[in-house]
């Protein structure tokens, strides 16, 4: 980056393809390097140690196997002793440093070294078990454009985004990404958006449409309006949020770390039982080495680091594959309240529904059907009304050869001109009853919003506007419906209840209610939490954001969401589908069982294990190789998750 941001924004962070290698070459020299060396060191020594070479006797063993020692498990040391500093006795760094130092003084060289290099190596499989769960975060994060194109008094000049005001214009080539929120200058542009939406066909904006930074430019050169300032576009707010998911802890793994304190000064002290109260039993015959020594197995055993890996590293892989699906997770606590979901509460237009108008239906009455639409989309070409608007862009009237003159916009009733040699009505049933035209009386009772039309002074059909149903909006319903748990969906919306209705009917919605206000959504959303319900609510308007916050769980759809509904949400479906919700409940389900999975296989064989050692049938290699086996186990369990189909 050429400018420092402000602390904590999201600039912050270097993406560039040569700070990404940087730190690559960073890594491998510090992480992979030193263990690398230290444990062909190991080996040498054991080597040089079972061949019973007469220059291998004491005390070089020991300079030879301590020098290793320092090197692999000196930042253990450093860090524990810090965590003492701090009055934090009882964590895993200061049982690792105990373990491994009481080996060297029971003349244990080769199995200390070998305690803590174990332990660095599974640290080592942690990061890269990470890093994977983190490509698809981090993909999302590389979207992020440093320089773009501003015209300035017939200039091209190139800036960093953050230079550029509101309302300045910035010229994007074919290939480039778009570096900032605007408003399409140029007549058409055809981008890609799937850094945005996850949605690989591309999308087409017209003059005047809003497009967003990360989109890519597919066709030509174009000009956009800039609308928001580089730290307020969507997708710096998209990655804000994703990095402060990643910093977030769940209530569960909070749990988990506070049972870890109870933990282990419980087998802290019961490894300090095990070398001083044989004594009283044994009298002559006790050993102290050999107790010692057991109680030393008994600390390396009792460790907790394959929880501490395997618990954080599982809800990490549940972010990282819910991203991968275009779902941010605000936070991994999140990833557990959505596994207690049992009401699923909607919005309807925006989240079901495409929240624009759209014809439905055709009926002409003793009148050509292709030549009603032609003549009723070149008189609505004359008005701004979002259903005239539906209509022309229904038609594709560019080629006709009518042209509207004498046009006139009824307020409150529709349209009326003369098209070439036909006059024209058009708008709702009233529109024909002022003119006195007969019509068919059942439209009157037609929950849709409809268009009817006269051809000179005659009634000629009618077309049928509404909102339509997202692609998915139905398969969404049927996946809610099958997931073990969900026992209600249900529909809020300002549309009339028979609209309402219709599309709940349509979708297999178990309840819906319609005409309701705003705060009308929060009192159902909170009768339903007073019943005892959990509830999740998906929403996408400035009007939802209250509901989205009282709710335990609140989505926002994202792509097309308003900025109040994402701030407000917890979960952001950046896709605008419906059939996500459910995809972010499966990934939830399967990251709370994967993580479960780890703690019963961590403890219950950390509890064979220590009795084993406590009993003397298991040495200290066997305790080393249990340890880092169920870690590495559970490491490996938990990176699943990111090879799970959802679709």
């Amino acid at each position: 980056m050429k400018e420092e941001c402000k602390e904590g924004s999201v600039c912050n962070i270097d993406f560039s393809k040569e700070s990404i290698k940087s730190n690559k070459s960073i890594k491998i020299n510090k992480e992979y390097i030193l263990p690398i060396t230290a444990a062909c060191l190991l080996i040498i020594g054991i080597v040089l140690d079972y061949c019973d070479f007469n220059y291998f006797k004491a005390p070089v063993p020991l300079i030879w196997f301590g020098i290793i020692y320092i090197l692999i498990g000196g930042p253990v040391i450093l860090k524990a002793l810090k965590l003492i500093v701090k009055r934090d006795i009882y964590n895993e760094f200061v049982l690792m440093s105990i373990a491994t130092l009481g080996a060297f003084l029971i003349g244990s060289y080769e199995e200390g070294v070998a305690v803590m290099l174990f332990y660095v190596v599974g640290e080592l499989f942690q990061e890269a078990a990470v890093n994977k769960a983190k490509r698809s975060i981090e993909s999302l994060l590389k979207v992020q454009v440093e320089e773009v194109t501003v015209l300035e008094n017939d200039k091209a000049i190139v800036k960093h985004p953050r230079e550029v005001e509101i309302g300045q214009e910035i010229q994007v080539k074919p290939g480039e990404k778009i570096a900032l929120d605007g408003e399409l200058i140029s007549n058409d542009a055809v981008l890609n958006t799937a850094a945005l939406t996850g949605e690989s066909a591309p999308d087409t904006k017209m003059k005047g449409e809003k497009v967003l930074a990360g989109m890519i430019n597919t066709s030509k050169v174009i000009t956009i309006k800039v609308t928001s300032k580089f730290e307020d576009t969507k997708l710096s707010k998209i990655l804000k949020l994703v990095q402060e998911a990643v910093g977030r802890k769940a209530k569960t793994q909070l749990l988990v770390s506070r049972l870890a304190k109870i933990y282990t000064p419980i087998v802290f002290w019961l490894a300090i039982a095990l070398i001083i109260i044989p004594y009283f039993f044994l009298g002559d015959a006790y050993i102290f080495q050999m107790w010692f020594q057991r109680a030393l197995i008994f600390l390396v055993i009792s460790c907790p680091c394959a929880l501490v890996i395997s618990i954080p590293l599982g809800y990490f892989g549940g972010i990282g594959a819910a991203s991968h699906n275009g779902i941010l997770f605000k936070g991994s606590n999140f990833l557990d309240l959505m596994t207690k979901i049992d009401t699923v509460v909607m919005d309807k237009t925006g989240t079901l529904t495409k929240g624009v108008f759209e014809v439905q239906e055709i009926v002409a009455s003793n009148f050509d059907k292709e030549l009603l639409v032609e003549l009723t989309s070149v008189l609505e070409a004359n008005s701004t009304h979002p259903i005239a608007e539906a209509i022309v862009k229904y038609a594709k009237i560019d080629k006709t050869s009518f042209k509207a003159t004498k046009v006139e916009e009824i307020s409150g009733y529709g349209m009326k001109g003369q098209v070439g040699e036909y006059e024209v009505l058009a708008g709702n049933t009233k529109l024909l009853e002022k003119f006195n035209i007969s019509y068919n009386s059942q439209l009157n009772s037609n929950t849709e919003t409809i268009v009817v039309i006269a051809i000179n002074k005659k009634y000629a059909g009618y077309i049928t506007i509404a909102d339509a149903l997202k692609d998915d909006a139905e398969r969404a319903i049927v996946e809610l419906h099958s997931i073990k748990g969900i026992t209600e969906i249900v529909m809020l919306s300002g549309d009339k209840q028979a609209v309402v209705d219709k599309i709940a009917k349509q979708l297999g919605i178990d309840k819906a209610i319609g005409e309701l206000l705003p705060e009308d959504k929060i009192t159902a959303v909170e009768k339903l939490k007073a019943a005892g319900r959990i509830i999740a609510f998906v929403g996408d308007g400035i009007n939802d954001a209250p509901v989205i916050t009282i709710a335990d769980v609140g989505l926002a759809m994202g792509g097309l969401g308003s900025d109040a509904a994402i701030e407000t949400a917890d979960v952001i479906i950046q896709t605008d589908q419906p059939s996500k919700i459910a995809t972010a409940i499966k990934i939830s389900n399967a990251t709370t069982k994967i993580i479960w999975q780890n703690i019963g296989l961590a403890l219950g064989v950390k509890i064979l294990v220590l009795v084993l050692g406590a009993l003397g049938m298991a040495t200290l290699w066997e305790a080393v190789i249990a340890d880092v086996g169920v870690a590495l186990l559970a490491i490996l369990n938990a990176v699943r998750i990111q090879r799970m189909k959802w679709e």
